[in-house]
């Protein structure tokens, strides 16, 4: 028995064809980006496991999408503008206030910078010389006040458009930032500038007396500190490097030569004086802080997933 279908009779037209319905590409597909009302509908991972994108077979991606980006905010580019704007008029502001703040206590900050150097008689070289130290001191403590409040801004902006694993690393790191900063202004403060102060006040104090200008000494205090808390930043960057992939720990401790060398240029350049005494203690703060870096790295590197 043929299978062939009925022909029709002879002149009587051919029925059409039935007609192919043709929808929108499917959400997700190379032709149709996914959004927010799309994402309910995309299909499922490839059976057996997690298919080639990371989606586990039977999972709808829309959730998954949903639970890599928490809090994803669908925006365009001028609105991305508007709100960077927004938020970095706000972290000026708080700069500006702060440093306002300090400015109406800016002679106790001046008594308290002066503690360091006993003994020294501090003058005013030029007129309005204070009045422009003031200002440079309330700047930079103000600064240093309004940081933690900068750095909010900074996360704020930057947290919804990250995935959960960054945020996990990305929102440590900031606050470990923070930290480290603090820590760097700590560490000039109570053994740098006394290092550095005691063997300046010493040496040649049996041919010269010491008589500082008050802007002089409040740029090498200021500057010290600031180049300091700056250098404390150097495990934060060697973690960042080491969770994107882009350096191992163990070619950062293989260059350990370069970096006590480089440590030691570093120390030199970032301190305002020549005195060896803290170009020391600043090459060997940094030496040490590269390899905590080192072991940060290598503690993150063991956590990374294997590329296969």
């Amino acid at each position: 028995m043929s299978n062939t279908p009925p022909q029709p009779p002879a002149g009587q037209p051919t029925a059409p064809p039935p007609p192919i319905r043709v929808g929108r590409p499917a959400a997700g597909s190379d032709n149709q980006p996914v959004d927010q009302g799309d994402r309910a509908q995309v299909g499922v991972g490839s059976a057996g496991g997690r298919g080639p994108d990371g989606v586990a077979a039977g999972e709808p991606f829309g959730l998954l999408v949903q639970d890599e980006f928490p809090a994803e905010v669908e925006m365009t580019l001028v609105d991305h503008l508007e709100e960077l704007r927004r938020r970095v008029l706000r972290s000026l502001l708080a700069v500006v206030v702060a440093a306002a703040a300090c400015l109406l206590l800016v002679r106790p900050l001046v008594r308290l910078l002066e503690q360091p150097a006993q003994g020294i008689h501090f003058l005013q070289l030029a007129p309005g010389e204070f009045l422009f130290v003031s200002f440079k001191v309330a700047g930079y403590a103000g600064l240093s006040l309004a940081l933690p409040y900068v750095f909010y801004e900074g996360l704020a902006f930057v947290l919804p458009g990250l995935s959960r694993r960054e945020r996990r690393l990305v929102a440590p790191a900031v606050a470990g930032s923070a930290l480290l900063f603090l820590a760097g202004l700590a560490f000039a403060w109570w053994a740098l500038v006394p290092a550095a102060l005691n063997f300046l006040v010493h040496y040649g104090a049996d041919v010269v007396e010491p008589l500082w200008s008050i802007e002089r000494y409040l740029d090498f205090v200021l500057l010290l500190m600031v180049a300091t808390a700056l250098a404390f930043q150097l495990p934060v960057l060697q973690l960042l490097l080491a969770a994107l992939g882009l350096v191992r720990a163990q070619a950062m401790l293989s260059a350990w030569r370069w970096v006590v060398l480089l440590a030691a240029l570093a120390g030199a350049v970032l301190t305002p004086s020549t005195d060896p005494v803290t170009m020391l203690l600043l090459t060997g703060a940094i030496t040490a802080l590269y390899l905590v870096g080192v072991a940060l790295a290598s503690l993150v590197s063991g956590l990374r997933p294997s590329a296969g």
